[in-house]
């Protein structure tokens, strides 16, 4: 396997990832080809389920957040009762603490479900830049172009002639192609790019183009074709652009194929939304909980018509990962609620304190400090102090009266006996 090409995406937080997706991309569709099986679809297929497989850790300690917030939501919702309609910053404050003291009892983080969002996001947009250009990340798909780039690049005037091409069949690549720069390697690199995104009527136009490499052409678009088709998709094209021009041409059963990859992008979300069981917004430590819960249910409906809307406008390539991917989610949904239904999560709690007693020991908390605090239950969480007449709490009236009689006993001669004598004085001069 040679190296990418130049014009693999070169974000600064994308195209890392993006290169090491399509390298992965890469070494699958080369042992695909060892086998006999010349498919970039069936790679994106193996290769969306070794990157699950590769996320299950983090796939696991989602559900078992959520499981784990249903078992301690009892305890959150006493302390959000507990400082119902307290705004002022101790309050605020001391809630914060007896919130993540509930989270440590049970050894959870407070933002353990925000993990597979966090990483899942990045990942969908970095395999939008690997499908958008295949050639730029899978070596073997780019070799298919190179006879007959060095065919075009050894004709006379051929720059001129590709951004004619370009400009005629309006081809939009990343980045643009710029065909007046002199680097060779450059030139070559986006003469693949412009023929990576050539439909068949546009396979057409380079033949009329560059008629002495008819034959070459004929052979490179049979090569490319068999690679980059799946079932009936070019995995580059949208699905729009496949219904446009099929549209336009009559062929209603093409209409309908591309019309089914967001359908059923959108069902296998919704499929998989269903089985995934949901952390109950209660257990957050937000006293809005009922709006939380709103938004929640609003954003598992909105979720998978996004992924209908968007799914026309990407590359039939990253809808196909959708689909897999959601399936296979679905698969690890089954087997991990029928886990959880077995398992003992006050094992698990046990297991998690004990996790998070070595993390302290080695930052050089107290785990008496934070047992004491974890010692948080429903029926125990006290209410706060009764107020006297004089707006002072009960308990802080019996603190003072015990310190007037311990300064009435004061020891003659005592810092104390000395503060009681001068007390006294400016008493007696303010009566006068």
């Amino acid at each position: 396997m040679s190296d990418m090409l130049l014009t693999a995406y070169n974000g600064a937080i994308l195209g890392p990832i993006a290169k090491l997706l399509g390298w992965i991309m890469n070494g699958i569709y080369y042992l695909m080809l060892k086998m006999g099986l010349n498919s970039i679809g069936l790679s994106i297929i193996f290769f969306t389920i070794i990157i699950y497989a590769l996320m299950f850790p983090i796939t696991y300690k989602q559900q078992k957040f959520s499981k784990l917030s249903q078992k301690m939501q009892p305890e959150i919702n006493a302390i959000n009762k507990k400082y119902q309609g307290k705004r002022d910053q101790a309050s605020a404050m001391a809630m914060r603490e007896e919130t993540q003291a509930v989270y440590d009892k049970y050894g959870v983080s407070m933002t353990g479900g925000c993990g597979w969002m966090l990483i899942q996001f990045p990942i969908l947009l970095a395999l939008y830049r690997v499908f958008l250009n295949v050639p730029a990340y899978v070596t073997e798909v780019k070799n298919n172009f190179t006879p007959l780039v060095e065919g075009i690049m050894a004709s006379g005037g051929y720059q001129d002639k590709m951004a004619g091409l370009v400009k005629d069949l309006s081809i939009y690549t990343t980045p643009a192609a710029d065909f007046t720069v002199t680097d060779k390697t450059a030139l070559s690199n986006y003469i693949i790019d412009v023929l990576y995104k050539l439909s068949s009527s546009g396979w057409e136009t380079l033949k009329d183009t560059f008629p002495s490499l008819s034959d070459s052409i004929v052979s490179v678009q049979q090569n490319v074709s068999e690679a980059t088709t799946f079932l009936c998709y070019n995995i580059s094209d949208t699905p729009w652009e496949i219904i446009k021009t099929s549209f336009s041409a009559n062929l209603w059963l093409m209409v309908f194929a591309a019309v089914m990859i967001p359908v059923c992008s959108y069902l296998t979300q919704v499929w998989n939304m269903k089985l995934m069981p949901q952390a109950d917004p209660a257990a957050s430590g937000n006293p809005n909980s009922e709006n939380m819960s709103r938004q929640m249910k609003m954003m598992n409906k909105v979720m998978p018509l996004t992924s209908l809307v968007i799914c026309f406008t990407v590359p039939v390539g990253l809808g196909i990962y959708w689909i897999v991917s959601a399936l296979v989610r679905v698969v690890q949904q089954y087997i991990l609620n029928r886990y959880f239904e077995k398992v003992d999560l006050e094992d698990i709690i046990k297991k998690n304190r004990e996790k998070a007693k070595k993390k302290r020991e080695k930052m050089g908390i107290s785990e008496k400090q934070i047992t004491n605090a974890a010692r948080i239950n429903t029926r125990q969480i006290a209410e706060p102090a009764k107020k006297t007449n004089s707006g002072v709490s009960t308990e802080q009236e019996a603190k003072l009266e015990k310190a007037s009689e311990m300064k009435a006993k004061a020891k003659t001669g005592s810092m104390a006996e000395k503060a009681n004598r001068v007390r006294q004085f400016n008493e007696k001069n303010n009566r006068k």
